[in-house]
């Protein structure tokens, strides 16, 4: 991801890129973040989603081992 700073100039949330010693700030359009912050959000749901199937697994897992155990 690009770096995010604030603009000296306007105080607008920027991408800073620093090019041959020369720092520029580029605004973030609302666009580029909302899909980034879509995709964030995506990828949260689905790694969550996952660790709520481990977690069941675990239990289910541990039950059974109970079970086994003399």
């Amino acid at each position: 991801m690009s770096e995010v700073a604030n603009c000296p100039t306007c105080g607008s949330k920027s991408k800073v890129k620093v090019k041959g010693g020369t720092t520029t700030y580029q605004v973030v359009q609302d666009i580029e973040a909302f899909k980034k912050i879509g995709q964030l959000k995506r990828a949260m749901e689905k790694y969550k989603t996952k660790a709520e199937q481990f977690e069941k697994e675990l239990e289910e897992l541990k039950k059974t081992k109970q079970h086994e155990l003399p």
